[in-house]
């Protein structure tokens, strides 16, 4: 290992502890109510009425799991085990299924319609709740929230997942993600943020196997001996849908004239209108189709995807300033550009850019994370506050409008670089 990943290692594993989950442990617990809080402004001011969003709260559960997964620290599985009982107790369905998109604060359900990206987030948390600690309610409930996906989003006829459905899975006019999202069936957020959560609900069947300590049967509350193994039917449905996404990206969502991820699709993949790119997602989708491709350990589907990954990740590149940061997205229609420095598509280049760098012998993209890294370090952590800032404006101020903590503002993008970085073998 080269010193200059010595040192990112040791500068992730102490900005993740000190700076990231010292600020959610200390400052958005809710002792009132449950949970955690849904909302600190720009300027660190607390809203203890906010709304509590799924997202948020998957992502908090998703972050404390893999926190405690890799570095053991009782704190952080009592964290992680808050969310996830929070989240099984407020956020799912028990009528129709699925989770809730928010809850009021003080954990009643307030928008009530099933969007498919919050869904694959709680499956994310879940899994790796599982992964962290051997539980199988938590298994239990993502693999019912996989099945709804399954069957509730996939298009049968066209391939894909859709958007959105109201709380009893009928159509939605309104498929948002969000008021600044276009109004199309599908999107490859959406199928980003699917097939991560399938990408480590497989890698937890997985390692349940190898370590035959998976007592999982689909029926809440069944108990059966320890050494029962994970059942070949899960491994086969859920190693289906997996490849099924790779196929999705490489085939219909990648643009081969661009190498770019085009954003949005009408139900027969039709690209919507408007021609976007966006950076952030590009560099984090190389790394995640990667991953689902690793997971699986199918060397020929490895070898058809990883010049993909390459090609998407070196088109990013296109978004890279020369101080290292990159911008969000640009319309080649309008010539017309959303260069602030979002935190997540900094934290997502670090990883995507390690990633070339460990798989595929990259000197220059080891430069290009540090890079990236050394900008965070300088303009984006909150250095006395806690987290980090939503964005840096093109002109270099500080973004204090957006949240420092909220419905999109989690402990996810930067805790999860800092994991990767940790964790991986360079």
């Amino acid at each position: 290992m080269t010193d200059i990943v010595k040192k990112l290692k040791s500068e992730m594993q102490d900005v993740l502890e000190n700076n990231i989950l010292r600020f959610w442990l200390e400052k958005m617990i809710d002792h009132e109510n449950g949970g955690f809080y849904g909302r600190i402004d720009g300027h660190g001011q607390l809203h203890p009425e906010a709304e509590k969003g799924a997202i948020l709260n998957a992502r908090i559960m998703w972050s404390f799991s893999a926190a405690y997964r890799v570095l053991g620290k009782q704190e952080y599985l009592e964290a992680a085990t808050r969310a996830k009982d929070y989240f099984i107790e407020h956020f799912i369905d028990y009528e129709y299924g699925g989770v809730y998109w928010s809850l009021d604060y003080m954990g009643n359900p307030l928008d009530t319609k099933k969007q498919f990206y919050a869904i694959g987030f709680a499956i994310y948390g879940l899994s790796e709740y599982a992964r962290a600690t051997g539980d199988r309610e938590a298994l239990d409930f993502a693999l019912q929230l996989f099945d709804g996906i399954e069957e509730h989003a996939l298009d049968r006829e066209n391939n894909g997942y859709i958007e959105a459905l109201t709380r009893d899975w009928q159509p939605i006019a309104d498929m948002r993600l969000s008021e600044v999202d276009a109004n199309y069936p599908k999107s490859q957020n959406t199928h980003l943020h699917i097939i991560e959560p399938y990408a480590n609900l497989y890698r937890c069947l997985k390692e349940f196997q190898a370590t035959s300590s998976c007592n999982y049967v689909p029926s809440i509350g069944a108990v059966l001996p320890l050494d029962i193994t994970v059942p070949r039917e899960l491994f086969v449905r859920v190693e289906a849908a997996l490849r099924n996404l790779i196929g999705i990206f490489t085939h219909k969502i990648l643009n081969p004239g661009t190498h770019h991820l085009d954003l949005f699709f009408e139900m027969d993949w039709t690209r919507g209108e408007g021609h976007l790119e966006s950076y952030g997602h590009d560099i984090e989708c190389s790394w995640l189709i990667h991953e689902a491709a690793l997971v699986l350990g199918d060397t020929d589907l490895l070898k058809r995807v990883e010049p993909i990954v390459s090609s998407i990740a070196k088109a990013s590149e296109k978004g890279l300033n020369p101080d290292g940061s990159m911008i969000h997205e640009a319309n080649l229609d309008t010539g017309e550009k959303d260069d602030d420095l979002h935190w997540w598509v900094q934290a997502e280049t670090v990883v995507g850019f390690m990633n070339i760098y460990q798989y595929f012998g990259d000197d220059e993209a080891l430069q290009k994370a540090v890079h990236c890294w050394q900008y965070i370090k300088q303009n984006l952590i909150d250095w006395d506050g806690g987290e980090w800032y939503w964005s840096r404006y093109a002109n270099g101020d500080l973004n204090t409008c957006d949240d420092k903590a909220g419905f999109w503002k989690c402990p996810y993008h930067n805790s999860r670089m800092c994991l990767e970085i940790i964790e991986r073998d360079f």
